[in-house]
C-alpha cells in the first residue's frame, strides 16, 4: 500500500476513531462557518450564477466525521435565507464529497442518511462520493460553484525526500521540521508545498465556473518562523515517541530516518504568494485564525487529546512502522501529553490560515 493510500483518519466509530476525536477540527470548522454563510450567500450577487436550478458543491477532504454536516448545514441555511430575502426559487443542491480512496465513506454515508432525514421536504438535495486526490482533477469542467475544504490542503501529494547527494537522510531522528532539521529540509517542505498547492489550484480552476468561489481552511503558522512551537507540537511529540520506539529497539532506525510526514504547516503570506503566481484566483479574504487550546478549551483531558492525536495520525504511522507497535506509541505520546499539561508546556494556541478565493472571470 502506498503512502497516500493511508493519509485517511481512524476509521468506524471506535474508541480510537476520528469521529469520537474531531474535537479540534470541529472548533475549526465551528469557527469559519459565518465565513461559510458570506461566501455561500456572495454567490447570489452575481448574475452569471444565479438564478440557476442546481447548485453544485464540493467539500474536498471531508473525512467522515460531523464536519462536513456542519457545513452543509450552513451552505443549506444560507441558501434559505437568500432565496427567501430575493424571491426566489430554491435550487437543487448537489454535495460532492471528496477524500482520498482509503477514506472511510462508510461512516460518512451513514450519517448522510441521518442529515437527509433532517432536511427531509426543505430541500432537493443530493450526495455523491467523489474518491480520489485533489491533486489532480476530479470534476468536469464548469461544474463547481463553490469548493470547500477544511483541514486537508496542508497535506502533500508525498512524503518529501531529503536526501544527501550519497542517498543518506537528512532529517534524521524528525519526521517533521524542528530545530535540528538543517535548512535544506524546511527548503525542500516549502517547495514541496508550493508545487502541491499550485497544483491544487490549477485543478480547480477550470471545475469552477467563472466567478464560482473557494473557501479553503488549512492547519498553519502565525508566523515566518518555521519552528512555531504551535505549528510542530504534534509532529514533535510523535517525533519523540517513535524515537523513544527505536532505542528500545521495537523498531529500526531507519525506518525513522527516511521517513519525512507528508504535511506543511504554511504562513498566511506563503499562502498568499502561491494563489497570486498561479493567477487563476482572485483572493476575497485571507487571515490566519488562533484557537486557544490550552487547558480545557478544546479538549476535556490530556488523554482525551492524546486521542485525538491518535485519531488522525494512526493509519499513516501504521503504515510507515507497523501496526504492532501503534499501542506502545500512543501510550507514550499519551504520557507525554500529560506530563506536558502538568507542567504547562502543552501547545496553548491551534493555528489556522483561512482563504477565500474567487476565480477569475476571465479563465477557462
Amino acid at each position: 500500500m502506498e503512502l497516500k493510500d493511508a493519509l485517511s483518519m481512524k476509521k468506524g466509530d471506535g474508541e480510537n476513531s476520528y469521529v469520537k476525536h474531531s474535537l479540534y477540527t470541529q472548533k475549526v470548522a465551528a469557527l469559519t462557518m459565518p465565513l461559510v454563510d458570506t461566501v455561500t450567500q456572495s454567490l447570489f450577487k452575481s448574475p452569471d450564477l444565479f438564478p440557476c436550478q442546481v447548485l453544485n458543491i464540493a467539500d474536498l477532504g471531508c473525512a467522515a466525521g460531523p464536519n462536513t454536516f456542519l457545513v452543509m448545514s450552513t451552505v443549506l441555511q444560507s441558501i434559505a435565507n437568500k432565496t427567501d430575502e430575493l424571491k426566489l426559487k430554491t435550487p437543487e443542491i448537489q454535495f460532492y464529497l471528496n477524500d482520498l480512496p482509503a477514506n472511510d465513506f462508510n461512516t460518512l454515508f451513514k450519517g448522510i442518511s441521518v442529515f437527509r432525514q433532517q432536511y427531509e421536504g426543505q430541500f432537493s438535495c443530493f450526495f455523491t462520493a467523489v474518491p480520489g486526490s485533489f491533486h489532480g482533477r476530479l470534476f468536469p469542467r464548469h461544474s463547481l460553484h463553490l469548493v470547500h475544504s477544511c483541514y486537508s490542503v496542508h497535506w502533500l501529494s508525498k512524503a518529501p525526500r531529503i536526501v544527501s547527494e550519497e542517498g543518506f537522510p537528512l532529517n534524521r531522528g524528525n519526521l517533521y521540521i524542528s530545530k535540528t532539521s538543517p535548512s535544506v529540509v524546511r527548503e525542500a517542505y516549502l517547495s514541496h508545498f508550493q508545487e502541491d498547492f499550485s497544483c491544487f489550484l490549477k485543478s480547480r480552476s477550470p471545475e469552477l465556473v467563472p466567478g464560482g468561489l473557494m473557501l479553503l481552511i488549512l492547519r498553519g503558522r502565525e508566523s515566518e518562523d518555521p519552528f512555531c512551537k504551535h505549528s510542530c507540537y504534534i509532529m514533535g511529540l510523535l517525533s519523540e515517541a517513535i524515537a523513544e520506539l527505536a532505542k528500545q529497539g521495537l523498531i529500526k532506525e531507519e525506518k525513522l530516518d527516511d521517513f519525512n510526514v507528508p504535511y506543511y504547516t504554511p504562513w498566511q503570506e506563503e499562502v498568499r504568494e502561491v494563489v497570486e503566481k498561479e493567477g487563476s484566483f482572485t483572493t476575497v479574504y485571507l487571515e490566519t485564525a488562533t484557537i486557544e487550546t490550552g487547558g480545557k478549551n478544546v479538549f476535556p483531558s490530556p488523554e482525551v487529546r492524546a486521542k485525538a492525536i491518535r485519531a488522525f495520525t494512526e493509519p499513516m504511522m501504521s503504515q510507515q512502522f507497523g501496526a504492532e507497535v501503534m499501542d506502545k506509541l500512543y501510550s507514550k505520546i499519551e504520557q507525554m501529553v500529560v506530563e506536558d499539561f502538568k507542567d504547562g508546556r502543552e501547545s496553548k494556541k491551534g493555528i489556522s490560515v483561512v482563504v477565500a478565493l474567487r476565480k477569475k472571470k476571465c479563465m477557462l
